[in-house]
């Protein structure tokens, strides 16, 4: 059996145990149904903002998870473009997330962002073992994916300040559940900013830090 190869070509070159999903963060939001979720998309957006700048910070890789929204012949920046210059309801929600160039990107055919996608692959080569999920639909797509991480073994951090639903009902059910069956960190995303800032901390002390010391 040929052994397995380590090796990305140079095009994966971060490492860390933990990884954050932006899971259909470029959204058109332009479906029925919208009105509510309308209405908190932006600030869930600024919440989204601030959890990847904190993520940025201690070296997490950001990998923007999106829906090609049936348009087989268009890239992650196709569908950018397709969000912002075309005027959806999600124009401002993709100007404010917009990627950068260090971001990762998959574009998944359908709910969660492990089917029929390289993110498998992805996550194995940057060793990760913790994933923060962030995006929309939280009882969709959010919720699929934090299923499918579950039976990955991954451990879950979901902000619950960082997803949003149609209707603030369903998003509330669809975090009780990922709390109680996917045993998942549902804290709001200042308490996670603050340990993803401590945790840096103290990774950069113990590598200032010389081995004797450290031993002791």
């Amino acid at each position: 059996m040929a052994s397995e190869n380590n090796d990305l070509h140079g095009m994966v070159p971060d490492h860390h145990e933990t990884a954050l999903l932006l899971i259909d963060v470029i959204n058109h939001l332009d479906f029925e149904g919208n009105e509510e979720l309308l209405k908190v998309a932006e600030q869930i957006g600024k919440q989204i903002a601030s959890l990847k700048e904190a993520a940025r910070k201690a070296g997490i890789p950001v990998i923007y998870v999106n829906d090609n929204f049936g348009r087989w012949t268009s890239d992650f920046h196709n569908v950018i473009e397709y969000v912002i210059k075309e005027n959806k309801p999600g124009k401002c929600l993709a100007k404010l997330l917009l990627p950068n160039d260090e971001d990762y990107f998959v574009l998944k055919p359908k709910h969660s962002a492990f089917y029929c996608t390289p993110l498998d692959i992805l996550l194995n080569h940057l060793g990760t073992e913790t994933l923060i999920l962030a995006g929309f639909a939280g009882n969709i797509c959010v919720l699929f994916t934090a299923n499918d991480a579950y039976m990955r073994n991954f451990k879950l951090i979901v902000p619950k300040d960082c997803i949003g639903s149609n209707t603030s009902e369903e998003n509330a059910a669809a975090l009780e559940q990922m709390k109680n069956i996917l045993k998942a960190d549902i804290r709001p995303s200042s308490e996670i900013n603050k340990d993803m800032k401590t945790k840096n901390n103290v990774k950069n002390t113990n590598e200032k830090t010389p081995d004797k010391i450290i031993r002791k």
